[in-house]
């Protein structure tokens, strides 16, 4: 009884609310947190590099795909492509990556944002030259 109203208003409330009302109050805070993270990959306020490092609770059940198409100019094929060679599935959740996987993408997209600006443009040349063959 003494604990019950000790416990501050909020969370007595949290726990008498059913189960199903708590899953998905749950559910849209990681989609709210989700998307600005995908907002601020995008813009270029976070390093996707980062966030696989440290793997926010908000990342866990998000798949390595989803992380790598939130960048600028990153589609399925290219997150498809850059997963290929490190053996890594596209629908393979963030928070389920071992450390050495997680290394390894990380060290990777670091090599590609370094590159990504020569590399963009040098994409965007062979797609506006004709090519000859």
């Amino acid at each position: 009884m003494g604990a019950a109203t000790a416990a501050p208003p909020s969370t007595i409330a949290s726990a008498e609310a059913p189960q199903h009302l708590r899953a998905l109050e749950r559910a849209n805070k990681v989609r709210l947190a989700r998307a600005e993270l995908k907002r601020a990959i995008a813009r270029g306020d976070t390093d996707a590099a980062e966030v696989v490092r440290r793997c926010p609770w908000e990342t866990t059940s998000m798949t390595i795909a989803e992380l790598l198409t939130s960048q600028r100019r990153w589609g399925r094929t290219r997150a498809r492509k850059f997963l290929m060679p490190l053996s890594i599935k596209e629908n393979k959740q963030l928070g389920t990556l071992t450390e050495r996987q997680r290394r390894l993408v990380a060290r990777e997209l670091a090599k590609c944002s370094a590159s990504g600006s020569t590399e963009a443009s040098a994409l965007e040349r062979d797609h506006d030259e004709p090519s000859h063959a």
